[in-house]
């Protein structure tokens, strides 16, 4: 059963002086009941305007959404009501405790004093933020704040959970750290729809991967999938001497079937290839020839970044500013205040028990 579904979604901005931008053109959306959808695509693709509609925050010019079969444009408070909201950015209080921004949440809610109260410390400790508990959320780093907005979205323990890109800009530690939650979250059934752009996140957190670009989707599979349909392999060379990439580019552009990628350090040069093992023994032999000294070669399966530039021709750092940066239009109905929808935030989490393996596997071994 699908518990987000989104069918020929429209979004057309119309920015002052500028020419209309076109953030959805027709999106189509399913999410099954406990599983993680990742979002993937490049700033500007439509990502954000897609979170905003299906979170009542915006209403498309065309489509419909529904969330656990309620209407997004004709229920948006009932919609709220069940779904937990992380956007990019942490939206916390900075004069408040990482506790009372969590207790007003719940007070929001109308949870109760002692409820709230105790929710607030109960998610404290998942998020790891107890010697935190005191302080105000301006002393915080960026990754204390990610996690207590993310612990806020989690107050009324929705089933549904909205990530907005909830790792931009976050260190690998504090990164890792949120996979973990958020791992364990979907393993207690919560359904997840997280965008982002790093190519590693979709590879571990989702169950499929939508891939959008222009406003719609242009692909859809489980990670493995969709390395698979573009076929062949990776040969990646790693030099000794920058002085030497020219001349290694120029080879691998000879034998692949992509432009090569270059590191940002320029000293690892790599291409997609049809027949991986004579690709790179013919790579190897010519740059041998050549008087190349190699750090390392060799043959690598494709990645998602391959599938992303295959599909799209660009990466996933690439585009113009996300079109969510435009200001809320609320979709609110008759009774609907704006200013709630703005808070929604909240899903289910059950006391998160460490684990070792992937959320995948885990929740296989489950059943």
């Amino acid at each position: 059963m699908a518990v987000i579904e989104a069918e020929g979604l429209v979004k057309t901005y119309h920015p002052r002086g500028a020419p209309p931008v076109h953030a959805l053109a027709g999106l189509d959306l399913q999410v099954p009941e406990g599983t993680v959808l990742g979002l993937l695509g490049p700033n500007g693709a439509g990502k954000t305007t897609a979170v905003k509609v299906l979170t009542t925050l915006i209403r498309p010019d065309a489509g419909t959404a529904r969330v656990d079969g309620v209407d997004v444009l004709t229920r948006g408070a009932d919609v709220r009501a069940m779904i937990g909201v992380s956007g990019q950015y942490a939206a916390v209080d900075e004069n408040l405790t990482a506790f009372e921004n969590l207790d007003m949440v719940g007070r929001l809610y109308h949870m109760g004093r002692r409820a709230s109260r105790a929710r607030a410390d109960e998610l404290i400790a998942t998020f790891g933020l107890t010697e935190a508990r005191d302080r105000a959320v301006k002393g915080f780093s960026g990754g204390m704040r990610r996690r207590i907005d993310l612990a806020g979205a989690l107050v009324a323990r929705p089933r549904v959970l909205f990530l907005d890109e909830p790792t931009t800009g976050l260190d690998p530690r504090s990164r890792l750290g949120l996979w973990d939650v958020i791992t364990q979250l979907v393993t207690e059934g919560t359904t997840v729809l997280l965008t982002t752009q790093y190519l590693e996140e979709a590879d571990r957190l989702a169950d499929d991967i939508a891939v959008i670009d222009g406003g719609t989707v242009i692909a859809r599979g489980t990670a493995d999938e969709l390395k698979s349909s573009i076929g062949g392999h990776r040969v990646e060379v790693a030099l000794v001497r920058d002085a030497d990439a020219p001349a290694v580019r120029g080879i691998l552009e000879r034998v692949g079937t992509t432009s090569p990628a270059v590191s940002s350090d320029g000293r690892t040069l790599s291409v997609q290839v049809d027949d991986g093992p004579r690709a790179l023994a013919a790579v190897v032999g010519e740059l041998t020839a050549a008087g190349v000294e190699l750090h390392d070669a060799g043959m690598r399966r494709p990645t998602l970044d391959d599938v992303f530039l295959r599909l799209t021709g660009h990466g996933t750092d690439d585009g113009d500013r996300d079109e969510g940066e435009r200001p809320a239009e609320p979709a609110s109905e008759a009774g609907t205040d704006p200013a709630r929808a703005a808070t929604a935030d909240p899903p289910p989490s059950a006391e998160p028990r460490p684990s070792d393996h992937p959320r995948r596997d885990a929740r296989r071994a489950a059943s």
